[in-house]
């Protein structure tokens, strides 16, 4: 009896029949389009408008602020643009009776910022830490100055320092005639008046860095440290403010740009006369002022600007050499 059925080898029947090709199988797709038409416009009207805004305000403003301080141009029409090199710097190194008083007042404010509401934040990060009673309503009202705006804290101490029916003066008596104390005209004493009122925004504002940074500490090195006798000031010397070191990184950046931008409060109060000069106040008066001398004030922000770079960079460097390593 012989068989009809013959046998293919495995070369055969990988071979396909002649006629039409073989139509590939379809896999299945669940979602082949992810973003329809619409939104893809709508990502990128999202992500491009704030890009452009970015870059139109900050990186073309900051260039065309570079190339301005090597011109002198009183913001009238292009063509009165001129190109004066280093004139506008050997100026204000120089002739400018406000430039260094400026500086002196900048790194007054840092030291002052650095020394006593950063101490103080820390001080109130650590009680809140201790999860004593209405804690949240603590941390509200430490935080809440930050919160509000600088002009609206500058006028609010205005308030308090006005000689007359201001809260100072009539608290030590020193609102009657004769026995004023005007603490925002007094040359002597308005800049340590306006670095009351700084520190005691910035105290909120370091309150928090340091409450973040101590919630990050591992409970485990309390516990050894109190298993070894350690007393609590013991343990936060020698365990917990070592590990606050990143904090502390941050806490000095911080600082320093809160000293390099200080602006809104002593404009407000007298918008930088009689002994409150500063940096910011220099460059705003020179751009914007009567005398509109942009070249000049462009100048002078670029002395910010390295000044700002020269703090900014070693701690960007710093971070990245340490995201490397991790």
């Amino acid at each position: 009896m012989s068989s009809d059925i013959t046998t293919k080898t495995p070369e055969a029947a990988a071979v396909p029949p002649p006629g039409r090709a073989p139509e590939k199988k379809r896999v299945a797709q669940g979602h082949r389009r992810l973003l329809t038409r619409r939104d893809r416009i709508t990502l990128g009207l999202m992500a491009g408008v704030p890009t452009v805004l970015h870059v139109a305000l900050v990186w073309v403003t900051a260039l065309a602020s570079i190339a301005l301080a090597f011109t002198t141009w009183d913001g009238i029409g292009f063509d009165s643009i001129k190109w004066v090199g280093l004139d506008n710097f050997k100026q204000l190194f120089t002739d400018n009776p406000q430039f260094w008083p400026a500086v002196e007042h900048n790194i007054i404010w840092f030291v002052v910022l650095i020394l006593i509401p950063t101490p103080l934040g820390l001080f109130l990060a650590v009680q809140l830490d201790k999860k004593i009673r209405f804690s949240r309503v603590y941390q509200t009202a430490f935080f809440l100055p930050v919160v509000m705006s600088l002009a609206v804290t500058g006028f609010v101490w205005q308030l308090i320092y006005n000689p007359d029916t201001g809260l100072i003066n009539s608290l030590i008596g020193a609102n009657k005639p004769g026995h004023y104390i005007d603490w925002i005209g007094d040359p002597h004493l308005n800049l340590w008046a306006i670095l009351v009122a700084a520190s005691w925004r910035h105290t909120g504002y370091m309150m928090i860095l340091y409450l973040a940074g101590l919630k990050g500490v591992d409970p485990s090195l309390r516990e050894a440290s109190s298993l070894d006798g350690a007393n609590e000031w013991q343990t936060f010397k020698n365990v917990i403010f070592p590990t606050l070191r990143p904090t502390n990184t941050v806490v000095l950046v911080v600082t320093i740009i809160e000293a390099l931008r200080a602006f809104d409060l002593v404009f407000v109060f007298n918008k930088g006369a009689q002994g409150t000069e500063l940096l910011s106040i220099l460059i705003t008066n020179n751009i914007i002022g009567e005398s509109s001398r942009i070249g000049y004030g462009s100048a002078i922000a670029v002395v910010l600007l390295v000044i700002s770079l020269a703090v900014i960079i070693p701690y960007l460097i710093a971070t990245f050499r340490k995201e490397r390593r991790a």
